[in-house]
């Protein structure tokens, strides 16, 4: 089977390699312990009697370990220069986390909340942090770097077969970590060109939907009515909720006005049975009408 992305294929040789040391080690290993429970067994040897230090014995099971150490050494470090040298054509892609989760910036402006990727093509993630620790993962491609605010960290791979992916936060940060989940879609190139095509201008950054995971709504919101850190958006206006203001609970309808403020002071009135842990997210009044705008189309 071949390996999904260049990356996994070092991985697995590497794993592969050790596993297959140490099994052959354990086998060995029991082996000598059986035979010496049967060989030096008391009804055999019924008067114990002192063995003497073997020279030989002592050099060889001090020589082959260390050979065996060094080449598991050398087969690992061969692995990490590989994986931490991208090729010099690889393409470019900025991910940038947040609580809780990701926007992918690719070189021509273009934004997404799922990582699309051509086939056979080498990606260089430049990935940073707008707020705490977080930590890129991809399970299929063996591949994970931190995400440390105030700085970039890099990984690549080359993907090697079209599919869909998980991409995971594997640090914990917070109260949303479990729901930083988004997806790694490999197309193929004339596919992906043409979804790249269509990307990057001002005008599609500007609608809400885009905006919507852009600002890291989608991170604690859901679209499909289910519960995530915060409410689904889903069929939000006129819907009825209780909220805490100022410590006291009320009942209201959730209209234009009050998204506007949710979004522009989230501590104001927080929906009752949810954490206060939304932060004030920088938006322009243009885009504040776009975000409103597409809440007022989730039904």
């Amino acid at each position: 089977m071949n390996p999904l992305s260049d990356t996994a294929g070092k991985v697995d040789s590497a794993f592969v390699f050790i596993a297959g040391i140490s099994v052959a080690l354990l086998a060995l290993v029991t082996f000598f312990m059986i035979f010496f429970v049967i060989r030096y067994r008391a009804k055999k040897h019924p008067v114990p009697e002192e063995i003497e230090g073997n020279l030989l014995l002592e050099i060889v099971w001090t020589v082959v370990p260390t050979i065996l150490v060094i080449a598991m050494f050398f087969v690992g470090y061969k692995g990490f220069l590989f994986m931490r040298k991208p090729p010099a054509d690889a393409m470019a892609v900025k991910a940038v986390a947040r609580m809780w989760s990701w926007i992918f910036i690719y070189e021509n402006g273009k934004k997404s909340d799922v990582l699309k990727v051509p086939v056979n093509k080498s990606v260089r993630m430049i990935i940073t942090s707008e707020d705490v620790l977080h930590s890129l993962f991809i399970p299929a491609f063996r591949v994970k770097e931190d995400a440390v605010p105030g700085m970039e960290t890099t990984l690549w791979f080359t993907p090697n077969a079209t599919g869909s992916y998980d991409l995971f936060c594997s640090e914990y940060c917070g109260t949303g970590h479990s729901t930083m989940i988004t997806k790694v879609e490999v197309m193929p190139d004339r596919d992906f060109a043409a979804w790249y095509s269509l990307g990057g201008s001002a005008a599609e950054a500007a609608k809400g939907q885009t905006l919507l995971a852009d600002k890291g709504c989608l991170g604690c919101h859901s679209i499909d009515g289910s519960k995530k850190v915060g409410p689904t958006l889903k069929g939000i206006l006129g819907r009825k909720e209780t909220v805490v203001t100022a410590g006291k609970e009320r009942d209201i309808v959730v209209d234009e006005e009050y998204l506007r403020k949710s979004v522009m002071e989230p501590s104001a009135d927080i929906v009752k049975g949810y954490p206060p842990v939304m932060l004030v997210i920088p938006v322009t009044k243009e885009e504040l009408d776009a975000v409103v705008g597409a809440l007022k189309e989730m039904k």
